[in-house]
C-alpha cells in the first residue's frame, strides 16, 4: 500500500506524480489547511488538473466525494483516490485538436474558414451543455477577429491550444 500525506491509497496503485498533482491542485483551494474544500470549488480543481468536465460530471465527483458528516465540503482523503482513478481512466479529457477542427468544419457549411458570431453564439448557448452569457463574453475577445467580426476557427483553435 502506498502512503501519501498520511493517507492510505486503498487497493489502487496510484502514481506518485499524479497524486501530488491532485493534492497540489486541491490545496490551492484549501484556505484553512484542513484538507477540506467547498464543493463549489470541485469543478475549478478538476479544470486546474486539465480536465474538461460537464456540470453533470462535476456533480458526480461531488456526490462521490462529499463527506457525510459535513455536507458541502470535500475532504482530500475521498477526493484523491476518486479523482486519481478518473484521471488514470482518462475521463474528462479535452477533445483532441483534430476533433475540434473537424467539428468546426462541419459547422462551416459553405467552407469559408470562419463562423459568424451570431450562428456560433446561438449554437454555444442553445446546444449541448449551454454556455452562459458570462462565458460567451469571456470567449469573444479571443474568438472573434476584430477586423472581420467573424470567428476564423483555425486561428481560434490555435489560440485555444496555447492555453491547454
Amino acid at each position: 500500500m502506498l502512503l501519501f500525506f498520511g493517507l492510505q491509497s486503498m487497493d489502487l496503485d496510484f502514481n506518485n506524480d499524479l497524486e501530488k498533482r491532485i493534492s497540489d491542485a486541491f490545496c490551492v483551494f484549501d484556505h484553512h489547511g484542513d484538507k477540506l474544500i467547498d464543493v463549489r470549488e470541485v469543478g475549478t480543481v478538476l479544470r486546474l488538473l486539465g480536465c474538461v468536465p460537464t456540470e453533470q460530471e462535476v456533480n458526480e465527483v461531488i456526490s462521490a466525494t462529499e463527506t457525510e458528516e459535513t455536507s458541502g465540503v470535500v475532504h482530500l482523503t475521498k477526493f484523491l483516490p476518486h479523482v486519481s482513478q478518473l484521471l488514470m481512466e482518462r475521463k474528462m479529457e479535452p477533445a483532441a485538436p483534430e476533433k475540434i477542427l473537424e467539428a468546426f468544419k462541419i459547422l462551416d457549411f459553405e467552407n469559408k474558414g470562419y463562423l459568424t458570431k451570431d450562428s456560433f453564439g446561438k449554437l454555444m448557448m442553445e446546444e449541448g451543455e449551454p454556455f452562459t452569457q458570462e462565458e460567451m463574453d469571456e470567449m469573444w475577445p479571443v474568438a472573434i477577429d476584430p477586423i472581420s467580426g467573424h470567428i476564423p476557427y483555425e486561428l481560434y483553435l490555435n489560440q485555444l491550444m496555447v492555453y491547454l
